[in-house]
């Protein structure tokens, strides 16, 4: 048992590349070897900007060997009735390479077949590397692969070297104009020439003598380290960025975290511009004094050690410095004139070539909002900031701040809106109305924020599918998925009773001056399935089985809260014993009446007591249901539902359903009709599966 390693040595690829490429790399050698049929105990992947490696342990020293069977003709046709081999079987066991006397007969079914079978010896494992390795490299996928040289090859960078060793031998293979070997190198900088690795096991200790901590896992928890530990000393914190973190892990091999430094007088603008320029331009660490407030320090991370690090200090601060600056003069430009009078420049520029300005969408975000806050009912006071933050809430698009800044608006629009002395509340509006902008993000806390944010997402989402914008596979230009999901969460989040149908309407025809490529009806449909995709996701996640899922949204997702109610309390009466009465009444009932649409039951038709008391039950059940669904208690109607499990049972053993009497047979499946329909509001209780 031998361990195996392969390296692929480029130029510096990007960050966002390597992590991927090394769970791709792994995922492929794990598969390729399964397929060849070679043994091993451990698979694990490791890399920097510069490097890609898998490193397998305790590789088998051959393939297993393969016997399989290959079907050929029946055996009717394989052989005549005297029992000699017709050219059928003759023709098979030739093409099989097989002779005639070792086929043999099995039962495929109900009829009788010859088979092959066929024995592959396996091959040494050195060998089958050999075509291992190429296509490893060749299997990797990068967002935008490039060539280079004369070469038609194309990867994430260009191929600098290959290593590959079985043991202590050379996996040789050729790509890209490359021969593999056992050599690989180390920094950059800090490393100087070719090292020659004398087997797999050697691999790490030979690049950590040349200053490459080759494992991203080790890597990122040093910087880590590191990263705290100088805040600590600089009598700061960190707010650890995971994705900074995994960002700044997979840009060096050889990380060493340094302090610097900048001029206390840009603490005047907004800490989340000095942070952004700090992490998004730059990938340092921001320092927070103990009370949250932003410190006049930063934290980067060199790759290399700590040798000249008060010249790579300097010459960080020197950037940083330009950056703040810009951004300083930003704030001072833009803060010459009040946030409202940048609103009528939101005309010249185009939201969506089909749908208008954003000047436009203002005017419609405010329209559509006004008519949330009254679905809602919220009062005077919040209708006013609902209605002012509107009009302001793209304003900060046309800044300088959110031009060199994208990610910033929303953010510069709350405090510019505070500078020119607007509301907090309508300057939160401003902010909250962007919400969630990404995954796990915060969500609007402010009732006005959650109207305008509402608005602003539905807005888009009613728009792009009435001019067929509508995400298919991987491309989503619109982020429309993501819209979706934060309306969602923001009903579901704020306990909002909504009907989506309406609003969609109501934004639907805040376009009518527009051209339009889709009616109404078909975007409202459209809309729902794609919001009922969005909820059975959220759901599903939130852990509830998928056929109470099902079942409940088998009556669509006009609301949103609704659904999260109902399945709630499904799944919490689903516990309990009386469930079983709900699905038993439910389905006696249901079984016979399914095709049957009427629940108009003529009580003077009636020939049985039974019949009588599952009419007098039910009408008695049916009223407690309309009261427990107008105050959206589901588990109450539940248990009115299962009341009528004695009634239903007494029906069916004192009655027969399916008389030839057509009105009398009519009138029992209506009562049925009647009881199957109950719950339908709540959920479709055909879909729930019952155990055993």
């Amino acid at each position: 048992m031998k361990d195996f390693i392969l390296e692929i040595g480029t130029e510096e690829m990007p960050a966002r590349f390597v992590g991927p490429a090394l769970e791709q790399l792994k995922e492929l050698t794990e598969g390729i070897l399964k397929e060849k049929r070679i043994d091993f105990k451990s698979i694990r992947s490791v890399g920097t900007p510069r490097r890609m490696a898998v490193y397998v342990e305790s590789l088998g020293d051959s393939q297993q060997s393969l016997v399989k069977e290959v079907k050929g003709p029946a055996l009717k046709v394989a052989y005549n009735q005297a029992g000699a081999p017709t050219p059928a079987a003759l023709g098979f066991a030739k093409s099989q390479g097989v002779d005639i006397k070792s086929l043999v007969v099995k039962t495929v079914g109900p009829v009788e077949y010859v088979f092959a079978s066929k024995s592959e010896q396996g091959r040494p494992t050195g060998e089958v590397l050999g075509e291992i390795c190429p296509a490893l490299v060749t299997g990797l996928h990068f967002p935008k692969p490039m060539r280079w040289g004369d070469l038609e090859f194309r990867f994430a960078r260009p191929i600098r070297w290959l290593l590959a060793l079985y043991g202590g031998d050379t996996v040789s293979f050729s790509l890209a104009g490359l021969d593999s070997g056992r050599t690989t190198y180390g920094h950059r900088f800090l490393s100087s020439g070719p090292l020659a690795i004398g087997s797999p096991r050697e691999y790490f200790d030979r690049l950590e003598e040349a200053f490459v901590m080759v494992d991203p896992d080790n890597r990122r928890e040093a910087i880590m380290g590191q990263v705290l530990a100088v805040a600590g000393a600089e009598k700061g914190r960190v707010e650890m960025d995971e994705e900074l973190l995994d960002e700044v892990t997979n840009l060096v091999e050889y990380p060493t975290a340094f302090a610097g430094s900048f001029d206390p007088s840009y603490l005047r603008v907004p800490k989340e511009v000095l942070i952004t320029a700090m992490k998004e331009h730059q990938r340092y660490f921001p320092v927070l004094a103990p009370d949250g407030s932003l410190m006049p320090r930063f934290i980067g991370v060199r790759n290399g050690t700590e040798k000249h690090i008060d010249t790579v200090r300097a010459g960080n601060e020197k950037v940083l410095r330009a950056r703040l600056a810009d951004a300083a003069f930003f704030w001072d430009e833009d803060l010459k004139t009040p946030l409202a009078d940048k609103v009528p420049a939101l005309k010249k520029i185009v939201w969506q070539e089909s749908l208008g300005s954003v000047y436009d969408k203002v005017e419609r975000i405010a329209s559509l909002a006004s008519y949330i806050g009254e679905m809602l009912n919220i009062d005077d006071k919040d209708q006013g900031v609902v209605k002012r933050a509107a009009m302001l809430a793209k304003a900060d698009l046309v800044t300088n701040m959110v031009y060199e800044f994208p990610e910033l608006q929303g953010v510069m629009g709350r405090e510019y809106a505070l500078k020119s002395g607007e509301d907090r509340e309508v300057a939160q509006g401003i902010f909250e109305h962007y919400l969630p902008r990404f995954a796990g993000d915060l969500l609007p806390a402010s009732m006005p924020g959650r109207v305008l944010s509402l608005a602003e997402k539905l807005d888009t989402l009613a728009g792009c599918f009435a001019v067929g914008i509508q995400p298919t596979g991987s491309q989503d230009p619109y982020a429309l998925r993501r819209q979706a999901m934060g309306v969602c969460n923001i009903i579901l989040d704020g306990g909002l009773v909504l009907s989506l149908r309406e609003i969609v309407a109501r934004a639907y025809q805040g376009y009518k001056n527009m051209s339009l490529k889709v009616g109404l009806d078909s975007v409202a449909g459209d809309l729902e399935e794609f919001f009922r995709q969005r909820v059975r996701g959220l759901l599903t996640d939130r852990g509830f089985s998928y056929d109470i899922i099902d079942s409940v949204l088998t009556s669509g997702v006009n609301d949103i809260l609704g659904v999260l109610k109902r399945v709630e309390a499904l799944a919490h009466f689903r516990q309990e014993a009386a469930f079983d009465e709900v699905i038993t009444s439910y389905g006696r009932a249901n079984n016979l009446s399914k095709k049957y649409d009427r629940t108009d039951v003529s009580p003077q038709l009636f020939q049985h007591q039974a019949e009588k008391d599952l009419y007098d039950a039910l009408a008695g059940v049916r009223e407690k249901v309309a009261e427990f669904l107008a105050v959206r208690d589901y588990e109450g109607v539940l248990r009115q539902v299962a009341l009528l499990r004695g009634p239903v049972d007494s029906f069916f053993d004192a009655v027969m359903v399916m008389v030839e009497d057509e009105k009398v047979r009519d009138n029992r499946l209506a009562l049925l009709k009647s009881v199957a329909v109950l719950a339908q509001p709540l959920a479709d209780l055909s879909r729930i599966v019952v155990a055993g």
